[in-house]
């Protein structure tokens, strides 16, 4: 029986998913932060079918880096519970023939536990909480849990309603401006450097901050603070072509990834572009608001062929961006260095 503590954090993640709606990204990432601090694990995931794969859509501690990593249903305990509909623990990955071995040493897990999430019995995907130790889920954890899935499931309901693309869309893509989210975004750099490595041409990743948006909130309001958010959403899409995938990773912070990024010259021509699209004024109520940004890049395979590694290098570019100002007020946008 779950104790006193966990039954009341339950119940508020039952509140928090009330006010959440239709918000499924919302739902579950909520939900992924919930496993954690109602079992003791290591990380906690939620896949969504998507065809004959499951798509990590939502994680939480030592599967941060996992967010749109594919994984089989065949071979793996996740397809096997959501073919099955029914729970089931994973005592040692080295012993039990369901699991996706390569996959757990990848994420350097030893035990775990799944949870189908269905709608009206039909599944659509799974919650995982995992271990690096052995023999760490028993049945307390799938009593908790089991709560925790039939709250997602329900939000599902309500996402699923609207017919399986909508939440496919709603799982991918952020409410506000309507961009991709970070899940669809690092599902398809990974696939990208993948490509790289079979040969196709360089591809490259954009970060940007948004400079200025606390100013905004404080001084006009959160209403003021989403307009911005949106203007700036629209300029950056605006820039790229129907191949390049634009993200909003979260709060201010945004992401292009760029196919066909060509030579350092034609990226840097390419972030001068963008920079220039995104910066100047916008009119709100009677007012004139500036937007500004700070970006950072980084190249596949020039500098790193691994998304993370990636991301990492246009992170750190960025933020020497922002720190020199070369990012906003003096020459653009932050050039190809330092090294990564």
């Amino acid at each position: 029986m779950p104790s006193r503590e966990a039954l009341l954090r339950i119940i508020e993640i039952h509140s928090q998913v009330a006010q959440l709606g239709l918000d499924l990204a919302g739902v579950m990432s909520l939900s992924v932060h919930g496993t954690l601090e109602l079992v003791d694990a290591d990380g906690a995931a939620i896949e969504l079918a998507e065809g004959e794969e499951l798509v990590y859509r939502a994680v939480a501690g030592a599967a941060g880096h996992q967010l749109g990593v594919r994984v089989r249903r065949d071979g793996s305990l996740s397809g096997t519970c959501l073919r099955q509909g029914i729970p089931l623990i994973c005592e040692d990955v080295d012993t039990d023939s369901r699991v996706d071995l390569e996959a757990c040493r990848r994420v350097g897990l030893r035990s775990m536990v799944v949870l189908p999430l269905s709608h009206q019995g039909t599944p659509v995907g799974v919650l995982k909480a995992f271990s690096s130790r052995v023999r760490n889920f028993g049945q307390r954890e799938v009593e908790v849990l089991s709560l925790m899935s039939k709250v997602l499931g329900a939000a599902m309901y309500w996402a699923t309603r609207y017919g399986r693309d909508d939440l496919f869309h709603r799982a991918t893509h952020d409410d506000m401006t309507g961009l991709a989210n970070r899940s669809l975004f690092m599902d398809r750099l990974r696939h990208a450097t993948a490509e790289v490595e079979r040969g196709d041409p360089p591809i490259a990743v954009v970060l940007l901050d948004m400079d200025g948006l606390k100013h905004i909130n404080d001084t006009l309001g959160h209403a003021a603070g989403d307009a911005a958010l949106v203007e700036f959403s629209r300029r950056l899409a605006s820039t790229t072509r129907e191949s390049d995938t634009v993200a909003r990773l979260g709060g201010d912070e945004f992401a292009i990834l760029l196919t066909h990024a060509g030579s350092a010259t034609t990226l840097e021509a390419t972030l001068q572009r963008i920079h220039a699209a995104v910066e100047g004024p916008f009119s709100y109520v009677d007012r004139s608001l500036p937007l500004k940004a700070s970006m950072g890049a980084s190249r596949c395979p020039e500098d790193w062929r691994d998304a993370t590694a990636l991301m990492e290098c246009a992170d750190m570019r960025m933020y020497e961006a922002k720190r020199t100002r070369q990012g906003r007020d003096r020459t653009g946008p932050m050039p190809l260095e330092p090294s990564c």
